[in-house]
């Protein structure tokens, strides 16, 4: 992409301090560095409302108006973090970064309205930022902390992220738990650990490798350098929290560690830039921590001076001193909540976050959401008229345009677009219901766009008017809940045609009439005219388009002309006709017969299942360019999904759909949505090979995954599973907790769930014949399970629902780790071996890459049920393991064996007490209760316990008790 080889190529963010020129060429020296990048856009801004003139020309603004373009994608891209190296195995890998998060939402906070030129600036020179992408950057940055990234559990860069410069973070809990963190894991007498086992600076480091090898970060483990940088990030943090304490603790600790100078006979502190221990004492700080004497650097001596150290130990000394002022350090106010914050220029919008004593609330208490119904024809404002429900056409709103988010999308393009230094303007990227909820001003006319969920879109999920609108309803919650802009979100309901044919019409009504009664769902509405409106609500001015050479680019919404004709009554609504015929064909009889045969046969079928079935073997046989009567069989695909969608017959549609290759909007930023939260994502039959997505794809990327690893099994859940994860990805951003103790979510695994919920209430209803609602609606209803309902399934059913969801209780992986610290010939699961080392020398306890090498050895598992009781096996091998801690695995641990030995015990007295024969089939072990008298559990402890005295355990030594 262009931009991202301009911030590649151009912006340099490690400089020769003497000439000025980059250190490293672009090939040396990874530095996506978003951080750096948002800290600029940060600073920028400070400099230029503290009254300087810093930008002079349309190039620079339009390149940062594109560095804007490049921070927006910071909640997706993995980077090299704020220490250039990645992960913490310094491997060359890259993995995302709550703190370049951070920083990136900061700065979109920071620049958003802001005039580059200054208070006499022009409005071309003014910097845009889409509130979508910094919500999902907001957003994820806080599900993510207090966490730093898949293999950094925590890391000191968050200082500066939640604290000065960036204050990325408002919200206390958050802030607290996430500083609480980095001291309570990584500070120490001399500074703060940048994160645990980071070697770099350490004696026992090869600093002429770039990169370490497998296992190596082990060595690191206890003797990482300590940074009192540190200790001066949290003394500045205190200061601006007023916190005396903290002020004083930290003034201490700093004096313990500046080294002093007398260079040309002028006394003078310096801040060491880390402290290290020596080879001869890191024998005896591993044996007794905290034991060894850590020594300063060279760099903050008299050797040579640490800049970035030194540069914020003199701010924090003119803060303790009183010669600056916190206000004179941030004179954009970025560590008072929003609403307290100098406005910008309110010709355009700026975030604008209230606060109540709360910090968590984001929206007033007040905030009333307004609504614009827009009818497509004037003879459905007629009939909607007659049950009470006023709309505009758009005529009506004229001259006011009402707009596709496309055509919002294609404008936006034209911003900071320069041919001169090759920008190519904003990406192409959809809008979300924030950006759709303004009114524009564009080129001398006045705009309202309606949201991408009233787009006619090319998937089925739009005939479908029940998930319509919950679709609407969990919009309308997100803009209560998330909107934080000065004046009222607008929202525009396109109502077509369409939406009132069919069964659903009285629940669209319904709906309508909750928007008529100014209460949706407990979210406050105001419907009205557009024009009455406009005076509360929140508008952009999108100045940059005035300069377009052609204005007239840009289609509004047109009017539908059905001429005179007008609805009077429902009644006057053509009607779907019930189909009488449904019959099935038998697909081994249509397979012998002729192309001819089975055209004439498609010609006599009333059934839509019938036609499905001819034109599904017509399509592998002949191709989807193959015509009779003149129609390719693509389009008689087409036309059977339209109208088995009018009929409800859903099964017809997903099939089609898939035969044609449907691909449904938005999966791509679903996809992403699940991945970012620290979950990953398979794809892929039950049964048969998945596929892991474990970082964002591109919607081609996932079509041909989807397609290839479910057409050849299922053709339907080729479009079943891309429902599901459109469902998951919005479900997972506003109810997360539903997804705790679930770290890989199995797509074909969940349908498998879904099926298995269906049988307990009717056997015969198949997943793919119900409605899109209804599939969304039967995903809920198996992820947050009311404890009455799954206090009436059997054992066997929990573990299968339990198993299909993987889902782990919630110190599994803790407790995994603690059986792989007790057993050096590793674990077996299913004939996978996870090793002890190098995992335990790679990873720590707490590490998500770890939590995710366990899923990786239990997905190998093919009964959800069996998956779920090994994971009640590890927890029985945890408890004995805590309860005995002198006792030690001496080879791997075969955790199959133990299962299967335990079954045997079981079978062995269901003999004897009820006359049962054995058998290979689990299942009467799978549905036996597990902490009951002969339950689960009490078997899997005696077949632990038989490994012990077969010598599979051996006693520790040094573990045991002794008698001096």
């Amino acid at each position: 992409m262009m931009n991202l080889n301009i911030y590649r190529y151009v912006l340099f963010s490690v400089f020769d301090s003497h000439t000025g020129d980059p250190l490293y060429k672009d090939d040396e020296f990874e530095h996506l560095q978003i951080d750096v990048v948002g800290l600029y856009l940060i600073m920028l801004v400070q400099m230029i409302t503290s009254g300087l003139q810093i930008i002079y020309t349309t190039d620079e603004v339009n390149f940062v108006q594109n560095l804007v373009f490049y921070v927006e994608r910071a909640y997706r891209t993995p980077d090299y973090g704020m220490w250039e190296r990645g992960s913490k195995y310094n491997n060359g890998s890259t993995e995302v970064h709550a703190s370049s998060i951070g920083i990136a939402k900061a700065a979109l906070e920071a620049i958003n309205g802001v005039n580059l030129f200054g208070d006499q600036g022009a409005s071309w020179s003014v910097i845009f930022v889409d509130i979508d992408a910094h919500n999902r950057n907001r957003t994820i940055f806080e599900s993510i902390l207090p966490r730093e990234s898949n293999s950094k559990n925590t890391d000191a860069s968050l200082l500066a992220t939640v604290g000065w410069p960036a204050f990325g973070i408002h919200e206390e809990p958050i802030r607290s738990r996430t500083i609480d963190k980095v001291k309570r894991k990584l500070r120490g007498p001399r500074g703060f650990k940048r994160f645990i086992r980071d070697g770099y600076k350490t004696v026992v480091e090869d600093n002429k490798r770039k990169y370490y090898k497998p296992a190596e970060i082990k060595n690191f483990d206890g003797i990482e350098c300590e940074w009192p940088m540190f200790y001066v990030y949290m003394l500045i943090d205190c200061i601006f929290l007023g916190d005396k304490e903290g002020i004083a603790t930290y003034s201490k600790l700093l004096d313990n560690v500046m080294t002093r100078s007398n260079e040309d006979g002028i006394p003078g502190l310096l801040l060491p830039q880390y402290f290290f221990i020596p080879a001869d004492q890191i024998d005896r700080e591993r044996s007794r921590p905290g034991s060894a004497d850590r020594i300063p650097s060279d760099v903050g001596s008299t050797k040579g001076i640490f800049l970035w150290g030194q540069s914020v130990y003199f701010i924090s000394q003119l803060l303790v001193k009183d010669l600056l002022n916190v206000n004179d350090l941030d004179p954009i106010r970025r560590h008072l909540p929003a609403s307290e914050r100098p406005k910008v220029n309110s010709r355009y919008s700026s975030f604008q976050r209230a606060h109540f004593g709360k910090e968590s609330e984001i929206t007033p208490p007040d905030l009333v959401l307004q609504v614009v119904l827009i009818a497509e024809s004037s003879r459905l404002q007629q009939l909607l008229a007659t049950y009470g429900i006023q709309t505009q056409t758009p005529h009506q709103v004229e001259p006011i345009q009402i707009w596709s988010p496309k055509e919002l999308s294609r404008a936006y393009e034209y911003l900071g677009i320069n041919k001169k230094l090759g920008l190519t303007g904003r990406p192409k990227r959809p809008f979300g219901v924030l950006s759709t909820s303004k009114i524009y001003r564009v080129c001398g006319a006045t705009v309202l766009c309606y949201p991408l969920l009233f787009e006619v879109v090319d998937f089925y999920m739009a005939q479908d008017i029940s998930i319509v609108i919950d679709d609407l309803k969990n919009d309308l919650a997100f803009l209560s809940k998330c909107w934080k802009l000065a004046g009222r979100p607008t929202f525009c309901m396109l109502i077509r045609e369409n939406n009132i044919r069919g069964k659903n019409f009285s629940e669209f009504l319904e709906l309508l009439a909750q928007f008529k009664s100014g209460d949706v769902d407990g979210i406050r509405v105001r419907v009205g005219r557009l024009q009455t409106l406009i005076s509360s609500a929140c508008i952009e001015h999108l100045d940059f388009l005035t300069t377009l050479p052609d204005q007239s680019i840009f289609q509004p919404f047109q009017e539908s002309n059905h001429g005179r004709f007008s609805f009077k009554s429902l009644t006057d609504i053509p009607t779907v006709l019930e189909l009488a015929d449904d019959t099935v064909l038998n697909e081994q009889e249509l397979k012998v017969k002729a192309t001819w045969d089975l055209i004439q046969m498609f010609k006599g079928a009333e059934s839509l299942t019938a036609q499905n079935q001819i034109l599904k073997l017509l399509l592998y046989r002949e191709g989807p360019n193959y015509h009779f009567e003149g129609v390719p069989l693509s389009r008689r695909l087409e036309q059977l999904v339209a109208k088995a969608g009018l009929h409800k017959r859903w099964e017809v549609v997903r099939c089609c759909s898939s035969l044609l290759g449907k691909l449904v909007d938005s999966l791509a930023p679903s996809i992403t949505s699940i991945l970012v939260r620290g979950k990953h994502l398979t794809v892929g039959v039950f049964g048969h090979e998945e596929e892991v997505l474990d970082k964002p794809v591109s919607p081609n990327e996932i079509k041909n995954i989807l397609y290839s690893k479910c057409m050849a099994h299922d053709t339907c859940q080729a479009v079943l599973q891309q429902e599901l994860i459109l469902a998951i990805g919005k479900h997972i951003a506003t109810s997360p907790d539903a997804y705790d103790g679930i770290l890989k979510i199995r797509i074909g695994w969940f349908v498998r769930a879904m099926e298995m919920e269906l049988e307990q209430e009717d056997e015969h209803v198949k997943i793919e014949s119900l409605s899109p609602y209804q599939v969304k609606q039967l995903l809920l209803s198996i992820l947050v399970h009311r404890s009455d309902e799954y206090d009436l399934r059997t054992p066997l059913q929990r573990r299968q629902l339990d198993g299909a969801l993987s889902r782990v209780p919630k110190d599994f992986y803790e407790r995994v780790w603690e059986i792989l610290e007790r057993t050096p010939g590793g674990i077996k699961v299913a004939g996978y071996l996870l090793p002890q080392q190098p995992t335990l020398s790679d990873m720590t306890m707490q590490e998500l890459n770890f939590s995710l090498l366990v899923e990786q050895m239990l997905s190998k598992i093919v009964d959800p049920a069996y998956r779920q009781l090994m994971v009640e096996a590890f927890m029985v091998v945890s408890t004995i393991l805590r309860r005995n801690p002198e006792l030690v695995f001496h080879q791997s641990v075969n955790m199959d064996r133990a299962i299967q030995d335990a079954f045997e015990e079981f079978q062995k007295d269901r003999s004897r007490l009820d006359g049962h024969e054995k058998q290979d089939d689990m299942r009467c072990f799978f549905n036996t209760m597990p902490n009951v008298k002969h339950g689960t559990t009490s078997y899997i402890i005696k077949a632990v316990v038989k490994n012990l005295l077969d010598g599979d355990i051996k006693v520790s030594m040094e573990d045991m008790c002794c008698i001096s």
